[in-house]
């Protein structure tokens, strides 16, 4: 009968292999993630201490200097010299090794892979709505769920460590966040599978969410500043007319132009073909429309610092721009624990793994090669880019965006993962909530140790660091 709770199980086919699949209904499936609670109790997920032979911070963190550009170095480990919360950005890699060695679920979902908060924010959809989500996918990876709400929720008491709040509300916001992701897996447990793919949360959310007029005000300004965040706005503001062309502004060292790009016009250009060619054939009519006018490296983010990023002009018409972002994508960090992805391109990589956990993609998301072998993706670059300070928010609209975070986080793991057995293992009792939040502090505690360590090997000249080095 439909419906009806029954221990028999559907039967794929897939590649050929016949193959069990999950339990029919809602509530088997839920069932057999309570289950999972023998093998990965719920208190567990509070459980970290160091392995005895956990490696040197610096060292893992010289690891994945590997075909960065040196150059650009100091000005990644510069901008990690700044706070706790700059290093926790660019150490993924060190968090990934300490995550792998703790017991899981065994539930996998595509993973963010660097799950912080500043990773969230609002963009324009294809439709032009400014939606709210994730909005980072370098080390995206199928992966144990758990450890994105980890990152996420250490994430949080070190930013509210950094804005000076006290003990007790940096460790309610990793509680917080838990509880929200809770509650919505829960909800998207009981949808159908399309509903849970086709919903989406509009960045509106946080002006409706709001407690208070003042709330309500601030965050109506951050949504108008974004709403303007396209590229007929922002062409004056970063593009000048010289020698009788448009020309990306230089602004060292986040934008600048490196004396090599213009030998180098015809092998860009070949990219972009290439590039042009991963899009679907509706999308390439757009593209053709423009000619590319200029590109500039820029120098982005904390842990994507010293990897190859360009940004590239591109004009139909005298005043009809548009901005391109180019980005190298190494292997995850991920990778080393979780298995290695199964696209040969990590650019493709990153580009499926964004279409899978956001609901709704930039239509222009794209990947290539070089002829050096570099991989890369492209995405419109400053599309109505929503980015909060999160250090600097003030106390009373931190708790609503958290939980929005954890809301949209949720959404994310429902779409390429059971949320019905993640809601059956997760429960409706705060005791997963209080274990992210004790791990979370714990982890945050592991965070300041290996920053100061950090600190020592840059006096000591082991680790350049300075955030406006010139490139």
């Amino acid at each position: 009968m439909p419906g009806k709770t029954s221990t028999t199980l559907r039967r794929n086919v897939i590649d050929g292999r016949e193959k069990e699949a999950s339990p029919v209904t809602v509530e088997e499936r839920m069932a057999t993630g309570k289950a999972l609670r023998e093998k990965c109790p719920r208190g567990s997920q509070a459980n970290w201490t160091p392995a005895a032979n956990r490696p040197n911070p610096i060292d893992v963190l010289k690891a994945t200097e590997k075909g960065r550009l040196p150059e650009l170095l100091p000005i990644r480990y510069g901008r990690m010299k700044e706070s706790p919360f700059g290093f926790y950005r660019g150490s993924a890699a060190i968090m990934a090794g300490d995550l792998a060695g703790i017991e899981t679920t065994g539930i996998r979902v595509q993973a963010c892979g660097d799950c912080h908060v500043s990773n969230f924010g609002g963009y324009a959809s294809p439709e032009r709505r400014l939606v709210f989500d994730i909005n980072d996918f370098d080390e995206t990876l199928p992966a144990p769920w758990e450890w994105d709400v980890k990152r996420l929720a250490a994430s949080l008491v070190i930013a509210r460590r950094e804005s000076g709040d006290r003990e007790r509300d940096c460790r309610d916001a990793a509680r917080i966040v838990a509880k929200s992701y809770r509650k919505h897996l829960r909800e998207y447990a009981q949808m159908p599978a399309l509903e849970v793919w086709y919903s989406y949360l509009e960045a509106e959310v946080l002006i409706e969410e709001a407690k208070d007029k003042a709330e309500k005000r601030r965050w109506e300004r951050i949504e108008k500043k974004a709403r303007k965040g396209t590229p007929e706005h922002i062409f004056p503001h970063i593009a000048e007319f010289e020698r009788g062309r448009w020309r990306i502004l230089d602004n060292p060292p986040g934008a600048y132009h490196p004396k090599q790009f213009g030998s180098r016009q015809r092998f860009v250009g070949e990219m972009f073909l290439r590039y042009r060619q991963t899009l679907p054939e509706e999308r390439r009519v757009v593209l053709d429309r423009y000619h590319i006018e200029d590109m500039a490296r820029v120098v982005v983010g904390v842990g994507s610092v010293g990897t190859r990023c360009g940004a590239i002009l591109l004009l139909a018409g005298e005043r009809d721009p548009f901005f391109l972002q180019i980005k190298e994508a190494h292997a995850s960090v991920l990778e080393a624990y979780a298995g290695k992805s199964r696209y040969e391109n990590h650019g493709q990589r990153v580009v499926v793994g964004q279409r899978m956990l956001q609901a709704a993609s930039d239509v222009f998301l794209g990947w290539t090669r070089d002829d050096e072998g570099h991989d890369y993706y492209f995405r419109q670059l400053r599309d109505m880019k929503m980015k909060v300070d999160v250090v600097a928010l003030p106390k009373e609209d931190w708790n609503e965006y958290i939980r929005i975070c954890g809301w949209a986080l949720a959404r994310a793991h429902a779409r390429t993962g059971d949320p019905a057995k993640l809601a059956g293992y997760l429960g409706k009792s705060g005791r997963f909530d209080e274990a992210i939040e004790g791990f979370a502090a714990v982890y945050a505690d592991q965070n300041e140790r290996d920053y100061e360590t950090f600190l020592k090997a840059v006096r000591a000249g082991k680790v350049p660091a300075d955030a406006n080095a010139s490139p």
